[in-house]
């Protein structure tokens, strides 16, 4: 399911597939989310899904404020095709579409957790992870922290990429 969704993106993508929030980032918040969600309760197929669709709908690189929305949106458009009950796939969109500004506390787990897997690759931007602005209690763990922002600054290529979409 992931791989077909993934190439469902990569085809409307509007940026640099391999820019800094293109596929690696993706590849990284997937790994991320599947570190924490076992550590947060999360549904794991909801963290999965938000690490391929959260950028997906960038027009810019840097200030792009609505590119959550459009991401929902996308998500939404792509019901049919993704296979999560209603509860789930309410989650799905509201991470993506709260990403950018952050959610209402307080807000569900699951959605939480995909939103630090993001934030736990903000390296890659030459940022430090900041700890205030992480929701969970796993993703501040020292251990995750340190994991995450060490492949995050060398700009790692996940596993994911070549193991499981074939990148």
């Amino acid at each position: 399911m992931l791989a077909q969704l993934l190439k469902i993106v990569i085809d409307q993508y509007r940026l640099k597939v391999d820019g800094v929030h293109g596929i690696h980032h993706w590849g990284r918040v997937l790994e991320n989310g599947r570190r924490l969600a076992p550590l947060t309760g999360a549904d794991p197929r909801v963290v999965e899904l938000f690490a391929i669709f959260h950028d997906a709908c960038r027009w810019r690189d840097f200030l792009d404020h609505d590119h959550g929305h459009r991401a929902a949106k996308l998500v939404q458009s792509l019901r049919g095709d993704i296979d999560l009950d209603d509860d789930a796939f309410g989650l799905l969109v509201l991470a993506c579409e709260c990403h950018t500004r952050g959610p209402r506390l307080p807000c569900d787990e699951t959605v939480l957790t995909c939103l630090d897997a993001d934030r736990l690759d903000i390296p890659r931007v030459g940022m430090w992870i900041r700890t205030n602005l992480l929701f969970t209690a796993a993703a501040r763990d020292p251990v995750i922290m340190g994991w995450a922002s060490g492949r995050a600054w060398h700009g790692e290529i996940p596993a994911v990429c070549a193991d499981e979409w074939g990148l």
